[in-house]
Parts: structure tokens; sequence; C-alpha cells
């Protein structure tokens, strides 16, 4: 959580990569019976991000929203 909520302060669209492999880092050490609530634990934590900016930091949060949702698709 904390690299992801670094990355959404700064905002920056060089930034979605390294999300993304925040993300994944974090589903490959979770255990498959805890990803699914282990992604929605970061995904309320990006949302509340995402309601307290503006701009490229809430286009950044809604984009990180967006892969969250992707993940939990595949399950």
């Amino acid at each position: 959580m904390g690299i992801l909520r670094r990355l959404i302060a700064e905002g920056d669209v060089n930034g979605i990569p390294p999300a993304e492999r925040a993300i994944t880092e974090y589903l490959e050490a979770t255990p498959v019976a805890a990803r699914r609530s282990g992604l929605r634990l970061l995904q309320e934590d990006v949302l509340k991000q995402r309601d307290a900016v503006t701009g490229d930091r809430h286009d950044f949060a809604e984009t990180v929203n967006a892969y969250i949702e992707r993940m939990l698709g595949s399950f």
C-alpha cells in the first residue's frame, strides 16, 4: 500500500508500470485464498486516495483502480 500511496501522490504517468508491478508482486506473495480479499483491501485504499485528490493524481488513482478491477476479474 505504501508504494501505491507514494505513486498516487506523485501522479506521474510513468509510475503506472511500477504500480502494476507492486500489485502483481503483492498477489504473488499472498496465499491464493486471500488474493481476492487482499485486492479489495488495496482497492479500498486506492479509492480513498482517489477521492481525496484532483487532476493527475486523481487520474493516476483511477488507472490503478482499473488495473485492480481487471485483476479481480481474473479470479
